[in-house]
């Protein structure tokens, strides 16, 4: 079985470049992020002639998750139970989407930006995966012969090698010692990173800005992963970033990452 998770930026623009994903590397299930889609607006024609089932979370223009899958589709389940809200009016936003795919209980996660120390957002972001790490480490331990991961841009780069200069980050969210103890109190938990063996830094990035060529130049973050539980990370046989999927006109700006499991 094969599993991925891609921040997509905007499904309706790249649809043709999810379908051709999917048939080049024989993937089962797609974990989507950053679908900016309403769910009456995904462009699901194409995967569903390919054979795949189609499982959406959005509200509005702005971010929204999914899942692709192949191999079945049930307990479908947007957000989780202690999902904080935010906004004015607060309101829950389309970050989270679980579901049972061949067994697996796979979670789609757009984790919140932060966007700069001190704004309400950053405090949202580390109360947002708080309860994200709760809820997951409860369901896996009632759960412990059920595979779970947990997939998705986590806007996270949880060691120096994640980032292509520290220098530039000394004072950006992403690299601060209460993102990387948040995402480091998912492995406390026993979830494990399953691509970084396979696939070990440094430079070994997901994402690239689109600004001055940051991509040609490698100068990139590692934020998008796959925590597995240990039923998970047990049947894990390879995984890589497929880099090659951030090059070429029309490109999101991360690339996917790809995990496969032995049967």
């Amino acid at each position: 079985m094969r599993l991925a998770t891609w921040n997509v930026n905007s499904v309706r623009s790249r649809i043709d470049r999810v379908e051709a994903f999917l048939t080049r590397h024989d993937v089962d299930v797609l974990a989507l992020q950053e679908t900016k889609a309403r769910d009456d607006q995904w462009p699901t024609m194409g995967l569903q002639a390919m054979g795949y089932e189609v499982a959406t979370n959005g509200y509005n223009q702005w971010n929204g998750v999914a899942i692709v899958s192949r191999v079945g589709l049930e307990d479908v389940t947007p957000g989780f139970s202690a999902m904080p809200e935010y906004g004015d009016p607060p309101v829950r936003e389309a970050r989270a989407l679980a579901a049972t795919c061949g067994g697996v209980r796979l979670w789609s996660l757009y984790v919140p930006n932060g966007r700069k120390v001190g704004d309400p957002h950053y405090d949202y972001k580390l109360a947002w995966l708080e309860a994200l790490r709760a809820e997951a480490t409860a369901w896996s331990r009632a759960n412990p012969e059920v595979p779970v991961a947990l997939g998705g841009d986590w806007n996270v780069a949880p060691q120096d090698e994640d980032v292509w200069d520290m220098a530039v980050f000394a004072t950006s969210t992403h690299v601060t010692e209460p993102e990387r103890a948040a995402f480091r109190a998912f492995v406390d938990d026993g979830f494990t990173d399953v691509v970084r063996p396979y696939d070990p830094g440094p430079d070994a990035f997901t994402y690239w800005d689109y600004y001055r060529q940051r991509f040609e130049r490698n100068k990139g973050m590692r934020i998008d992963f796959v925590l597995g539980s240990a039923a998970l990370s047990e049947r894990v046989v390879d995984a890589f970033v497929d880099r090659e999927e951030r090059a070429g006109k029309g490109a999101s700006d991360h690339a996917p990452v790809v995990v496969t499991l032995a049967d």
